[in-house]
């Protein structure tokens, strides 16, 4: 559909970006994101996508608010404790923009229910924070053909990149499958940063601008601080991806 003049309005300021233009928001306000996990990562991607206008968004997460959550899950406050995450953060995202349609799903992401859920999306987030779940949504992803933007934090640290096999290597080409401890330390403007990042890297895909990470692996370093980009290279023995030659 043609935007109308309060779209125009509302959006001008990214609209007015080289190669987005009108045709790149009314790309936008056509597409479906899916964000697997609404916690700290989650909460600043979801935030950003919801003002940019994507169409549809759908937030996925079966755990409640915890009193630990608040110093970076930006959706929730001291009222909202032991509420559910997506039903909680749904009516916030949508007062920031009534264009976007906020789809709140409630339930565990894994192998049994992954390829269900991110059905239909054109691009999925990956907001996760342990191996299973995320092997679990790369696969499902792998399968369906749909581009995933995978992003992790640990203390200052950030990891973020796109991935869409074949042309790129999948997760499990380069990410250690460990489990990381248990609640590991974290700033909120870690988290903040990094999935304002991931947002960045979905919107860049789905109007078509920019360049994305394919292929590639950013590292922040808030500590020093340092951004790195560094190669990554599909795994031939993958046992996720290697069989889509």
């Amino acid at each position: 559909m043609p935007l109308t003049s309060d779209q125009k309005d509302r959006y001008s300021r990214q609209i007015a970006l080289p190669g987005w233009g009108e045709k790149g928001q009314e790309k936008l306000l056509a597409s479906r994101v899916f964000v697997a996990g609404v916690g700290g990562l989650g909460c600043a991607a979801a935030v950003y996508l919801a003002a940019a206008g994507v169409g549809e968004l759908v937030i996925c997460d079966a755990d409640t608010v915890e009193r630990s959550n608040l110093n970076r899950q930006v959706l929730y406050g001291r009222d909202d404790l032991t509420r559910p995450k997506v039903t909680t953060a749904a009516p916030r995202l949508s007062a920031l923009n009534p264009d976007v349609s906020i789809s709140p799903v409630v339930a565990e992401i894994g192998p049994a229910t992954a390829a269900g859920l991110i059905e239909g999306a054109d691009v999925v987030l990956d907001c996760l924070d342990n191996p299973e779940t995320r092997v679990a949504l790369n696969r499902a992803c792998i399968a369906a053909g749909t581009p995933l933007v995978y992003a992790a934090v640990s203390e200052y640290t950030g990891y973020l990149s796109f991935l869409h096999p074949p042309a790129t290597p999948c997760l499990e080409c380069f990410v250690d499958r460990t489990r990381p401890a248990v609640d590991p330390p974290v700033p909120g403007a870690t988290a903040g940063a990094i999935g304002t990042l991931e947002a960045m890297e979905a919107l860049k895909f789905l109007t078509g601008t920019g360049e994305t990470l394919a292929g590639k692996l950013l590292v922040m370093e808030g500590a020093v601080p340092s951004f790195d980009v560094v190669t990554v290279e599909r795994e031939p023995s993958c046992k996720a991806c290697s069989h889509l030659g």
